[in-house]
């Protein structure tokens, strides 16, 4: 069944709002079977925020409806970024124009979904429909672009301010931006890997001059105490992805990827940190160095994806290793198409995959998804990761760092959904045997796709 975007939609999908005290949804009485988990995702078409549940009936539906009391983005000026998701709170940047006068900042949702622990496992509850708790659309904001989360809490990258800010999802309810407060670390398009709420590794992205390079740390208040920041210099700049796995902390300069000890103290000069450097090889057109742009963690290995054309490879790091080895996974991506980062499930039958698009650059290639299989033997050690298979997806529509396919998993790793761009649709797919078994036209352009919740046991 397709159902299509609000204006369009049916009495009955109307009916779909409503929700008993039990968190049993209507909808599973008029005909669409089991509810599976509730997703969020962004319009890039209208600038607004959507949400839908996945029902697993005679066929596999993703309903869609607009968050309630979301605000209004101008078009042309402002656009949502980067959403992460800390159990039922959900916060999204927005970004604006250069000089940030239409307002940027972040906005907070209550998803509406509980998780009761009962025994080994959850019970899920879907009480009521999203809802904002705070909207901090400001001139001051700093123009985010990259969330990031750790400790239960959310990291923005304030951009235009040369900071980030750190919101408590616990607060926000009672406090409201009273839960946000504001860093100096990092410059330019900042990226950033918390470690343990206890300090922050914040990049420049700066290519050259004084600032290339250069890598702040800033030391949290703890109990009370004052916040302070040092910094130090990594061996080529533009620098665009960190991260922090195993103890170790992760950067994507502009030769391959560099790491230093997460528990590093403040240098008496550059030369004393010990920053070790893994090369990714030299693009054999270009004669560049190849590089990364963002990494993904999942259990003590880091993953990112480099190359083009025949180098294009899903690339692993043990972070738990003294001197972690390269692991290169070869993808055929056809001409046309280039790979994005990849993004990672532990499956409810215990497989660990790895989901890589291959989206447009140019041309009318048919755009594809790779899945990985992390963890062939079951031993957890990646590797020997092969790819398990390939597959054909929908549209995207890829307009700058906008319009690119995303993928969000249930709770419980039973269900894979993929958002299409380009042609307006999410697919629904088991992770049990990586089949799609639903394709549902949602409008607009959806992407920035998260999960939450999974289906009810029933006792």
């Amino acid at each position: 069944m397709l159902v299509g975007r609000p204006v369009r939609v049916c009495v009955v999908c109307l009916m779909l709002l409503m929700v008993c005290s039990t968190g049993t949804c209507l909808a599973q009485r008029v005909g669409y079977g089991e509810r599976m988990t509730r997703l969020i995702w962004q319009d890039h078409e209208t600038g607004g925020m959507y949400w839908g549940e996945v029902f697993q009936g005679q066929s596999w539906t993703v309903t869609a409806s607009p968050v309630r009391d979301f605000p209004k983005l101008t078009a042309g000026e402002q656009r949502l970024v980067q959403m992460k998701r800390v159990d039922e709170v959900l916060l999204a940047g927005v970004r604006c124009n250069a000089d940030a006068t239409s307002g940027s900042g972040w906005v907070a949702l209550d998803i509406g979904v509980r998780g009761v622990p009962h025994g080994n496992h959850f019970d899920w509850q879907y009480p009521a429909a999203p809802r904002v708790l705070v909207s901090a659309l400001q001139s001051e904001q700093g123009n985010p672009a990259h969330v990031y989360v750790s400790g239960g809490r959310f990291y923005l990258a304030n951009d235009s301010k040369n900071g980030f800010t750190v919101v408590d999802p616990k607060r926000l309810g009672k406090e409201g931006l009273g839960a946000a407060q504001f860093f100096s670390g990092g410059g330019g398009h900042i990226t950033m890997a918390p470690v343990d709420n206890r300090r922050v590794f914040a990049t420049w992205i700066d290519g050259g001059g004084p600032n290339q390079g250069r890598v702040d740390v800033v030391e949290l208040p703890q109990a009370g105490g004052q916040a302070s920041s040092w910094s130090f210099r990594l061996p080529t700049g533009v620098l665009h992805g960190a991260a922090f796995c195993g103890g170790k902390v992760f950067f994507a300069p502009a030769d391959g990827v560099c790491w230093v000890p997460a528990d590093i103290s403040a240098p008496q000069g550059d030369a004393s940190v010990p920053v070790t450097h893994i090369s990714l090889g030299k693009d054999t057109e270009a004669e560049q160095p190849l590089r990364t742009g963002a990494f993904v963690c999942h259990r003590n290995y880091v993953a990112f994806v480099t190359g083009s054309a025949e180098q294009s490879a899903l690339c692993l790091l043990d972070a738990a290793a003294a001197q972690p080895e390269l692991i290169r996974i070869p993808l055929e991506v056809p001409a046309g198409l280039s790979l994005v980062t990849p993004e990672i499930v532990l499956a409810a039958g215990g497989k660990r995959y790895a989901f890589v698009f291959m989206d447009r650059a140019e041309g009318e290639v048919q755009e594809q998804l790779a899945i990985i299989d992390l963890d062939p033997d079951g031993n957890r050690n990646f590797a020997d990761a092969r790819v398990r298979q390939v597959l054909p997806v929908g549209a995207s529509r890829v307009s700058g760092h906008s319009g690119h396919h995303s993928v969000a998993f249930d709770s419980e790793g039973r269900v894979a959904c993929i958002a299409n761009p380009g042609d307006g649709t999410i697919w629904v797919m088991t992770l049990k045997d990586l089949q799609v078994r639903g394709k549902s036209k949602v409008g607009g352009q959806p992407q920035g796709i998260l999960a939450a919740g999974s289906a009810s046991h029933h006792h």
